[in-house]
């Protein structure tokens, strides 16, 4: 390892520490590079270099048992919990059983990405819709924010909040890969210094690696902590180029279509929506603007799907189709108004009473939930 003469160096873009004998481990830069980081007083690691200035990602990840480790390490701490989700993917973004991990530390919920729903949604009934949604998976979070980590939203408000819940203790960041929790830092870290896009972020899953400790005034800190890695979300079933598509930059613009029962919907070629039984009806999608949606029977679907996946049903990719996994159907018939989502992709609203099925590739999580618009 490499090492200063009193203690180790820690790569100030994704928390590993630095080493310059292992190419393929995590935090490792060449001796050369080291110097010159050291000269300027700021010290990345190769992979932060390159994704930084190349957008090239190196396939460093840990592990559950890292994870595990991480998780428990903050329930042992005395210090205010921030979990930052996706409201885009609210179910990809809830970290799996955080209640149990946190112990008696308090949690404030921040909803990130706000700035992608449609502009009509009024934030007061998201805020309700999310303390809902949290209460239903164990969590009791003191308060609910709503922020977008790519322009600022209400970040005074959120630092406000912080301020007041934390009442002098350390704060530690926590969210799954793609929810925004690093560049959500960095506009912290902005408001507050002045210092511009510290630590490295990207839409690859796992970019913090260990740990980042961002000193606060009163002598405590700020921590950023490595995503934990969600399996249920696609965006572990897609290739660097098609990222994008589960990862929304504007306003979703919801696309309504008027099916028939026994009409089929594929969303490119990730997932697939049946309309199974029910009255002529409306559906409406709420997907990144880029990703195509075709219609075709369900009598027709399967043989469409095989002909055209990685063709005319894109993504996957032609070169990705091979490690594609199938896709898994999930048959719902909601009592109510619902969302059926897809994981890390969208979802449709669906009425009540009709009978329709999601697909997605096996691993990727299909739920229907209380309709959010």
């Amino acid at each position: 390892m490499a090492e200063t003469e009193t203690e180790p160096l820690y790569c100030i873009g994704c928390g590993a520490q630095i080493q310059t004998t292992d190419p393929n481990a995590a935090g490792y830069t060449p001796a050369s590079a080291l110097e010159k980081g050291l000269a300027a007083g700021e010290v990345y690691c190769q992979r932060c270099f390159r994704l930084r200035h190349y957008n090239e990602i190196s396939d460093v990840r840990l592990t559950d048992d890292d994870f595990l480790k991480l998780l428990t390490q903050i329930g042992e701490t005395d210090a205010l919990i921030v979990n930052v989700i996706d409201i885009f993917d609210f179910s990809g973004s809830i970290i799996p059983g955080l209640h149990r991990f946190v112990g008696k530390n308090p949690v404030l919920l921040v909803g990130n990405k706000v700035d992608v729903l449609p502009r009509s949604v009024k934030r007061s009934k998201v805020r309700r819709w999310l303390q809902e949604q949290a209460h239903a998976v164990g969590l009791r979070p003191l308060d609910v924010l709503l922020t977008s980590a790519k322009n600022g939203y209400e970040l005074d408000d959120l630092l406000a909040a912080i301020d007041k819940y934390r009442a002098g203790r350390d704060v530690y960041v926590v969210g799954v890969t793609n929810v925004g929790k690093s560049t959500l830092i960095n506009q912290i870290i902005k408001r507050t210094t002045g210092t511009q896009d510290l630590i490295t972020t990207s839409r690859f899953p796992g970019t913090t690696l260990d740990k980042i400790e961002i000193p606060l005034d009163d002598g405590r800190e700020l921590v950023d902590t490595p995503g934990i890695i969600h399996r249920e979300q696609m965006a572990y079933y897609l290739g660097p180029k098609d990222l994008r598509l589960v990862a929304p930059q504007k306003p979703i613009k919801p696309k309504t279509f008027q099916l028939n029962s026994e009409q089929t919907l594929f969303l490119g070629g990730l997932a697939r929506f049946d309309y199974e039984r029910g009255p002529h009806t409306g559906f409406t999608l709420y997907l990144d603007n880029n990703l195509l949606v075709h219609r075709t029977k369900l009598s027709n679907a399967d043989d469409f799907y095989e002909r055209q996946a990685g063709k005319l049903l894109q993504p996957p990719r032609p070169n990705e189709l091979a490690k594609f996994p199938p896709l898994a159907r999930i048959q719902f018939t909601p009592k109510v108004k619902s969302d059926l989502v897809f994981a890390g992709l969208g979802w449709i609203t669906v009425p009540a009473g009709v009978t329709v099925s999601g697909w997605a590739p096996e691993g990727v999580a299909v739920t229907i939930r209380p309709a959010l618009i």
